[in-house]
């Protein structure tokens, strides 16, 4: 996850870059994650230059991703878990904080929080997203954190 710009060069973005990561649905968010690291890599953002943090769950991403945010030290989040619905109303209520609290987090700390949250009806669908034939949405995540700082850059400076 990443975000703030050092305004040194407008067209070029220094990214200091944080992951929130939920542990919860481990065997999906840890693909998701490394196909951002790759993704950074491939950016060239260096591997110092990004910090992983890891949370219990999905729900608890929001409130750290904004804390992150407020500390002004990061350029962008990214906001990683998955969430996968089950026999009951409880994928509704977390996948609905989830999202709620990616938004919250990126408006309240005036930081970018990219919302890289699947929500899934079922196993097969996650890993499918997770590297599989669908792709990777972690990668997909991570060019959102690169792409978007910029255009924030340029929003507030003009």
């Amino acid at each position: 996850m990443t975000i703030i710009v050092n305004g040194r060069n407008p067209h070029h973005i220094d990214p200091e870059s944080i992951q929130v990561v939920a542990r919860f649905n481990e065997i999906i968010t840890k693909p998701l994650l490394e196909g951002a690291l790759d993704t950074f890599k491939k950016y060239s953002v260096k591997e110092e230059d990004v910090d992983v943090v890891w949370v219990p769950g999905c729900f608890e991403i929001g409130l750290v991703a904004e804390r992150l945010g407020k500390s002004r030290k990061y350029q962008a989040i990214l906001c990683i878990g998955a969430v996968i619905r089950g026999d009951t109303s409880h994928y509704d209520a977390v996948a609905n904080s989830a999202a709620s609290g990616v938004l919250s987090a990126g408006l309240n700390s005036g930081v970018p929080c990219i919302f890289g949250v699947l929500t899934c009806d079922n196993m097969e669908q996650a890993i499918n997203r997770a590297g599989g034939k669908s792709g990777n949405k972690g990668a997909e995540t991570a060019l959102t954190a690169v792409s978007l700082p910029h255009l924030v850059f340029l929003l507030v400076w003009q």
